[in-house]
């Protein structure tokens, strides 16, 4: 996959893996719209290309990232409440920055983050769109919005819910309190916590790299029912099961696997289809 370079981060692919890197420590990876610009492109071309089979996100410096670049909101960002139709921009605005984060949701791969020191305010509205997040000890979370007299909305309160109490979810939503790594571990946000940034975005890469050696659309399938069954009854969860089952099944697939396991080697399956969108056809 040809990437074009990137201002807000670095993209490495290595044996289907795919390490995306947040680059700007001297301004704490700070989210301005060049960061968003980006962020939807690198994003685009990943699921596209079906080459990665997992993408680690992970950061650079003291903190992941400080959020929301507050200056934005002075220049590049205009939120006009002065009129009902500045105010209905707001809303179109918003969807349109919802719409990066849930590309991670969305993405056929799974999606790790490695979060060392601060994930604040948009940060967190980032790493819960992801499927696994691992953690220094050092890490803390903070809807930083409320501190700043706004409600947090890309995300954060949608998806937090899904994954910790719900009472620890409007404490720290509330307050603007900070979320320790252990506590968040308690509450399940966090899958592991490591001593050092080194070890945990290792980590992170050997999930990945786990991972890779699956087959990409059993994999893909996967995601689709855990997502699903998330916001589902497990009656219609277990129905869109089968529908997907049915699709996606492969005896080639299973028979790869096992004979794999039994010659302790790794599995060769295809990779994802790349993707064409009906407007580039032809």
């Amino acid at each position: 996959m040809n990437t074009p370079p990137f201002t807000c981060f670095s993209l490495s692919i290595n044996s289907h893996v795919a390490h995306l890197v947040l680059n700007r420590p001297e301004a704490m990876n700070t989210m301005h719209p060049t960061f968003w610009r980006e962020l939807d492109e690198v994003l685009a071309q990943l699921n596209k290309a079906g080459e990665a089979r997992a993408l680690v996100i992970s950061s650079t410096g003291k903190h992941f990232s400080a959020g929301m670049a507050l200056e934005t909101f002075g220049g590049a960002i205009t939120m006009d409440d002065q009129s009902p139709e500045g105010r209905a921009a707001i809303f179109d605005l918003l969807t349109d920055m919802q719409a990066t984060f849930s590309r991670i949701e969305s993405l056929r791969i799974p999606v790790i983050m490695a979060i060392q020191g601060g994930c604040i305010g948009g940060a967190v509205d980032m790493v819960t769109a992801a499927c696994v997040r691992y953690a220094t000890a050092d890490a803390f979370f903070c809807i930083q919005e409320i501190n700043i007299g706004m409600v947090a909305d890309v995300g954060t309160l949608q998806r937090l819910p899904k994954l910790i109490p719900l009472g620890v979810v409007k404490e720290l939503a509330y307050t603007g309190r900070r979320l320790s790594a252990d506590k968040a571990l308690g509450h399940g946000l966090v899958n592991e916590v490591f001593d050092t940034h080194e070890a945990t975005v290792a980590a992170a890469l050997q999930c990945a790299q786990e991972i890779a050696t699956k087959p990409p659309v059993a994999i893909w399938g996967t995601k689709q029912a855990v997502n699903y069954a998330r916001d589902h009854s497990v009656e219609d969860s277990l129905r869109q099961m089968g529908w997907l089952q049915g699709a996606i099944w492969s005896n080639q697939h299973v028979r790869e696997s096992v004979t794999a396991m039994k010659q302790k080697r790794a599995g060769d399956f295809p990779a994802l289809t790349p993707l064409i969108r009906f407007s580039e056809q032809g």
